[in-house]
């Protein structure tokens, strides 16, 4: 069959080489190419423990707060209250126990193995030198700081996700770049990281075109549609039309999804990082520094500190704050370290009120898909979702229960 497949991120490009592994002919089409959204400023971790989400029941009491904080890592444009505010009752609906759990199961049937999902994906294409086997740590400037967070560490151990406990001190043994800075640090095993998000991606794009596959730059304008039912994709390029189309436009979804009759609620979560340009020295593993939100990765010839959250919505400008509370934190961290340049970026996860990705057909014609939604976890999920997609697609039946990610879901609101 020829597939269309609707953005060139990791998810896109994920779908665009199993579906060509699978014997289809297959174009990619992006606005600007791939991995120039998200999918290049991620945090380059494979998180395969990211199975908590951001609602949890103690998000009531501290959201608020979090808000007013200068040093917070929730930021939120009050210009654009108003019209985040239908999406925000949603989101906060979720903030239970039920739904923690819930999410719980569902993310670990889908990132558990991401670390071999990346290298089934990445055989062969050149692409996979930038995937290397590391902890993914977590920080906790006091031990009280850890048992404050034990409901979600709880929940991963519930969920079968290994991890060591251990003190600074004996951390700071094997890798210290930290110092004193932590009092307890958690190893989570099993993880991964990604070297550099959006060389790899481009590389992974490489050789997908290298195979035959089809890469358009083009923007999407509109979906056509006859009784219902997709024709193709009106883009600035012209008209284009395929057996099979699948959606994988990440923060830009909403108003196709709507189109196609997937009432997703959704918003865009702003994400920021900043990167030290030759560093004087580097962290080993990836730290998650509890108290900030964000994390630090050692990449190619820089240092990237990604993370924080904020509403504003795709249009407006990046704002000052996240950057700057990112620049504070690194260097109360790293009083010591020194660089040559910070480079600063500002993206956009895509983010369902639920935190669960759309994953599967959008109506049971079976000719467009939906795969986005991933909100923190693109890269973590991507290889994965594209390996669901392409059965899908095959009539073959994915070895995962796709009930939680199902965008039919939506169709009855």
């Amino acid at each position: 069959m020829h597939v269309l497949v609707a953005g060139a991120g990791i998810v896109g490009v994920s779908c665009a080489i199993w579906l060509q592994r699978s014997g289809h002919r297959v174009t990619l089409v992006d606005r600007q190419g791939p991995a120039t959204g998200t999918s290049h400023g991620n945090a380059g971790v494979l998180a395969a423990g990211a199975v908590i989400p951001v609602t949890t029941p103690s998000l009531f009491k501290s959201a608020p707060g979090m808000l007013m904080r200068r040093d917070s890592p929730l930021f939120l444009r009050w210009s654009y209250l108003p019209k985040l505010l239908p999406f925000l009752a949603k989101y906060l609906s979720h903030a239970n126990d039920a739904h923690v759990d819930l999410y719980a199961k569902a993310m670990s049937s889908l990132l558990h193995d991401t670390y071999d999902q990346h290298h089934a994906l990445s055989k062969g294409t050149g692409a996979e030198r930038f995937i290397s086997n590391e902890d993914y740590c977590f920080g906790y400037e006091t031990h009280a700081d850890f048992v404050a967070d034990s409901y979600g560490w709880g929940k991963r151990l519930a969920a079968g996700y290994e991890y060591d406990v251990v003190s600074g001190t004996s951390y700071a043994k094997d890798d210290p770049t930290f110092g004193q800075a932590f009092e307890t640090i958690v190893r989570c095993k099993n993880h991964g990281r990604i070297s550099d998000p959006g060389a790899y991606v481009k590389a992974l794009a490489d050789h997908f075109v290298d195979q035959g596959g089809t890469l358009e730059i083009a923007t999407i304008n509109d979906i056509e549609m006859d009784d219902g039912t997709i024709t193709g994709l009106q883009t600035d390029q012209g008209n284009m039309s395929a057996d099979k189309i699948v959606f994988t436009l990440g923060p830009w979804s909403q108003k196709i999804a709507h189109k196609l009759g997937i009432k997703v609620p959704f918003e865009s979560e702003r994400g920021y990082h900043i990167e030290l340009i030759n560093p004087s020295f580097m962290p080993k593993n990836p730290m998650m520094v509890a108290s900030g939100k964000f994390v630090l990765t050692p990449m190619e010839g820089r240092l990237r500190a990604a993370g924080v959250i904020e509403f504003g919505g795709l249009e407006a400008s990046p704002s000052k704050a996240p950057i700057d509370l990112l620049k504070r934190q690194v260097a109360m961290l790293l009083p010591d370290i020194t660089y040559d340049s910070i480079d600063e970026w500002m993206g956009h996860r895509p983010a369902p009120a639920n935190s669960i990705p759309l994953i599967g057909a959008t109506d049971l014609s079976g000719k467009s898909y939906s795969a986005f939604g991933h909100q923190h976890v693109g890269l973590t999920g991507g290889p994965k979702t594209g390996r669901i997609i392409t059965d899908l697609i095959d009539g073959k039946k994915p070895n995962i229960d796709l009930a939680p990610f199902d965008p039919r879901n939506y169709t009855k609101n």
